[in-house]
């Protein structure tokens, strides 16, 4: 694919089976399909209905009249106040290295300032370097340990943004 025009919108429900699709196909690639890993979320099945609700936004990226990926923000689960989390930003392979993290992100994060927390939380593992090097060029620090009480302990790396 060459760099195609992205569209970035909210999530409607004709979009569920194709998240639901890059998040079954890009967390295995990562070896993040066992126990503790978002992949297994009752909300996989039904983002639309799970985002559509205050205090959360869920977003997809559209290149050439299909989704390729996809991210949002929410409330951080069992977290302190104020702490919103980065949730599901997963890409297709064909979508990777043309800008759509950076410009998901930028997307994501005003989302998350308009809801109103003071930091963002996100969670991930290693062996995803290039998704670490987008967190941490957007500001994202890392921390020791996680944050909440989000399920995914498969996870191995926890980052968190003051807004």
């Amino acid at each position: 694919m060459n760099s195609p025009d992205l569209i970035i919108r909210p999530i409607t429900a004709d979009d569920d089976a194709a998240v639901a699709g890059i998040i079954r196909t890009v967390m295995p690639e990562f070896g993040a399909d066992g126990p503790g890993f978002a992949i297994h979320d009752p909300e996989v099945q039904a983002m639309h209905a799970a985002y559509d609700r205050p205090g959360a936004a869920y977003f997809v990226v559209v290149a050439d009249g299909r989704v390729l990926g996809g991210g949002g923000v929410a409330a951080l689960d069992g977290g302190p106040p104020g702490v919103c989390e980065l949730r599901k930003m997963y890409f297709l392979p064909a979508l990777r290295g043309l800008g759509a993290g950076a410009a998901l992100m930028t997307r994501c994060l005003d989302a998350a300032r308009a809801l109103g927390p003071q930091q963002c939380y996100l969670e991930t593992l290693c062996g995803m370097d290039q998704a670490q090097k987008l967190y941490e060029r957007t500001g994202f620090r890392r921390l020791d340990g996680p944050l909440g009480s989000t399920g995914h302990f498969g996870c191995d790396r926890y980052y968190l943004l003051d807004l």
